[in-house]
């Protein structure tokens, strides 16, 4: 029998459901407890055009191959799913849409030091999403200086990555959850056009926006303490969001024990955990520049990783537990070249002597109050990386 992939948080899905009224985001109550859509002895459903709003003859992937968590240990891919069960799946995992925050002081005696956080950089604010939370809800829909963001969070992957919401086009999305899952990572669905998106490539993948890629933002995995020592006045997402819930903090090692022995909660395309170049758990700051995209092995270790991604140079600041990745130049254009500070704080620069922290500001010397230029980059468990981009390279020093 497959592993729901939230065996862990049930209890908590049934709590959130009761406080939503009832609602899973477009159909009938589903109470991941005692409801059970996967009804394995039915026959397959005929082909279709549409399902629950979804256009079915547009797909970049087999439609049989996203698959939805019953929540009871079961699946059905969504070849076979029924309308009644789109619908009562929808948004079973609630996102969050009206987020609230709090100062990093309301939180100081609640959140632990090394507990890890998604944090991001709007117009100069700082925001921090404890994963405990977005372990639960998986999707924040938000507007942060002025552009609409979507914060994603998939547990099976530890993968955060900030996107902009809006289409090439201009034309803003809004986000929920199918309760499905594609590489054995999350599907997102948009309220616009119901189509299928794959969480960590950002990239539709059923419906009529198939092949259509969202803007990844700059972000970094940190743990508390360093994003509040980086950013003491960060706006926190509340462990208040209404639904009643105690956000405990959550752990991801039986998942990724998982997936390194071979056995995620969800399939997994088998080239993709064979590859050996790391361990599939092993997670990695991923960035793509140009159409190339590298991986930077988390390793524990401060370092700093200079590599050139599609023409561009890039270093990415490495930390314990995650880190951030910048264009390697100076703000005139001239090149720089780090390395770990001696005294292990921070990080400095060979041409000029200036020290400079993880968020890329220069602290004292010559640049100190300069700010490098971040670039996208997701953080995630490197078989999920793998699989969202084929023809990546993996850095190595």
């Amino acid at each position: 029998m497959r592993r729901s992939r939230w065996a862990a948080i049930l209890v908590t899905s049934a709590v959130v459901l009761a406080a939503c009224g009832g609602e899973g985001g477009g159909g009938e109550a589903f109470d991941p407890l005692t409801d059970d859509p996967n009804e394995a002895d039915a026959p397959a459903a005929p082909e279709r055009e549409e399902v629950a709003g979804t256009d079915l003859t547009t797909h970049a992937v087999p439609l049989a191959d996203v698959v939805f968590d019953t929540f009871d240990g079961g699946s059905v891919p969504l070849s076979a799913a029924s309308e009644e069960q789109v619908l009562s799946l929808r948004d079973a995992i609630v996102p969050i849409s009206e987020p609230r925050y709090v100062a990093a002081s309301s939180v100081a005696d609640v959140l632990e030091p090394d507990e890890p956080v998604l944090g991001y950089v709007a117009s100069g604010d700082a925001y921090a999403y404890p994963h405990r939370i977005l372990f639960v809800h998986e999707i924040v829909n938000d507007t942060l200086g002025g552009e609409p963001v979507l914060v994603s969070y998939c547990p099976l992957c530890n993968s955060g990555v900030v996107f902009d919401r809006r289409l090439p086009d201009g034309t803003e999305l809004t986000f929920g959850n199918t309760s499905a899952l594609y590489e054995n990572d999350l599907v997102m669905y948009d309220h616009q056009t119901f189509s299928y998106w794959w969480q960590v490539p950002g990239r539709a993948i059923v419906g009529e926006l198939s092949g259509t890629e969202l803007e990844a933002l700059p972000s970094t995995t940190t743990t508390w303490e360093e994003w509040a020592e980086l950013h003491p006045d960060t706006q926190v997402l509340s462990l208040d969001q209404g639904f009643g819930i105690d956000y405990r903090p959550r752990s991801t090692d039986d998942i990724a024990a998982g997936v390194d022995a071979g056995q995620p909660p969800f399939p997994v395309d088998a080239d993709v955990l064979d590859d050996d170049r790391l361990p599939s758990s092993a997670q990695v700051v991923g960035v793509e520049v140009g159409g190339d995209a590298r991986a930077f092995p988390v390793t524990g270790e401060p370092d700093a990783a200079h590599d050139t991604v599609g023409g561009t140079p890039v270093v990415v600041l490495l930390q314990p537990d995650g880190g951030a990745a910048f264009r390697a130049r100076a703000p005139d254009g001239e090149p720089l070249t780090f390395a770990v500070a001696p005294d292990g704080r921070g990080w400095t620069d060979e041409e000029t002597g200036t020290r400079w922290d993880a968020a890329g500001r220069g602290v004292h010397g010559p640049l100190g109050g300069e700010q490098l230029e971040p670039l996208p980059s997701r953080s995630t468990f490197w078989f999920a990386y793998l699989a969202s981009f084929p023809d990546v390279t993996v850095w190595s020093p």
